[in-house]
């Protein structure tokens, strides 16, 4: 948005974030113009180390945010953070329950210092009952009905990405977005709560009305009766797989015209939408046996010139070249920790047109520690005292 300043423009945030939801919700705030300071430890945050599935988490979650390494277990480092909060607009957290009453930085105490903060805590669970338990993302979706749903019968399986720490983060950023607007019209602030569980139930949400409407317990996704006839993956020539479908009555006319499929439009046990599902058993085949001798190039071709629905089977590493994400902006340059260059997915909408972007790259440890210190009337020695390791500005 080269025109016009940032919606959160103006706004600071002071996090005490890590792992994937807290920094989510900064990660929002941020793209979307707040100045979000993530304040780490002298070691730094721990996903700048991880391995495997966890190694994208930093630079992915923490981009367009300023890095302060302060010991909050020290005195000096706690008095440090208040100073940092008093500047803030919104504090957001996700430690385990109780540890920021520890540390005197909860939103109680910080409320009697400046009735105006927003203070967003991201939790395993809303208070209540489980309260006290540890929660993971995988957990969550166990217990949660999430699993049950994505693998098959009697093997449930967790999504492929961690879909309750991300939504989780982003709604604790809408709920700050709500209580910043309310503070507004009643100058106060007020603490917001966003938990794993209650995210996750709101993702099956969908299946627990289904079974309140039907009274039919919803079956797993790889189980399920269809709503639609043509509605899955099939393997063609080469090896390659490829998602079709046909979900209406005119797709199906358009499906069997596209691929001379005359017979099957004549078939009266196919005529309606609901005649095909019942025929899915005999049907389903007789589909694979015909679509194996297309390539999924030429179906690709076939479903996008007639308007079907279809989609490669693709993997996450293969959309750095997707030709859509790069010509309309949605994949934006990133400096790694350890220099090299890629592109990341930005959010995805746009706002006056444009895609919030990266206006600053994945913070080194400290990188920005002795320009807030000394904003906060610190003296060079003093700020020379602070995490003396992190002002090596590892990443």
């Amino acid at each position: 948005m080269p025109d016009s300043p940032l919606p959160y423009a103006g706004i600071r945030v002071v996090e005490f974030t890590h792992m994937v939801m807290g920094p989510t919700c900064g990660m929002v705030l941020a793209d979307l113009g707040a100045e979000v300071i993530k304040v780490e430890p002298p070691q730094g945050d721990n996903t700048r180390r991880l391995l495997g599935s966890g190694a994208g988490f930093f630079p992915l979650f923490n981009r367009n945010k300023k890095s302060i390494a302060l010991d909050l277990q020290t005195a000096e480092g706690r008095e440090a953070a208040l100073k940092l909060i008093a500047t803030a607009d919104i504090v957001s957290e996700n430690f385990k329950p109780g540890t920021m009453e520890k540390l005197g930085l909860d939103y109680a105490t910080l409320a009697k210092r400046d009735p105006r903060i927003i203070f967003v805590s991201h939790k395993g669970f809303l208070p209540g009952p489980y309260e006290h338990r540890t929660a993971l993302d995988e957990v969550v979706q166990m217990m949660g009905g999430l699993a049950y749903m994505t693998g098959r019968p009697g093997d449930p399986l967790r999504a492929g990405t961690s879909v309750n720490d991300i939504m989780g983060g982003m709604f604790g950023a809408i709920g700050a977005m709500a209580a910043l607007a309310q503070r507004e019209q009643t100058g106060r602030g007020q603490q917001v709560q966003s938990a794993l569980f209650e995210n996750n139930v709101f993702l099956v949400a969908q299946h627990m009305m289904q079974f309140a409407v039907t009274g039919k317990p919803a079956a797993p996704m790889p189980a399920r009766i269809s709503a639609w006839a043509v509605y899955d993956v099939f393997t063609v020539r080469g090896g390659d797989q490829i998602f079709l479908a046909a979900v209406s009555d005119t797709q199906w006319k358009t499906f069997c015209h596209a691929l001379a499929y005359a017979d099957l439009l004549a078939d009266e046990r196919l005529r309606t939408n609901n005649d095909r599902v019942r025929a899915r058993e005999w049907l389903i085949p007789v589909l694979r046996e015909r679509l194996a001798s297309h390539s999924a190039a030429e179906l690709s071709d076939v479903f996008e010139r007639h308007g079907l629905p279809f989609a490669p089977i693709t993997r996450p590493q293969e959309l750095f070249d997707d030709p859509h994400l790069n010509a309309t902006g949605g994949l934006a340059p990133m400096d790694l920790p350890d220099g090299r260059q890629t592109k990341v997915p930005l959010l995805p909408f746009t706002v006056d047109g444009h895609r919030p972007g990266v206006r600053l790259q994945p913070p080194r440890l400290n990188e920005h520690g002795p320009a807030l210190l000394r904003e906060l009337g610190y003296g060079e020695e003093e700020i020379a005292r602070f995490a003396p390791n992190a002002n090596e500005g590892i990443r």
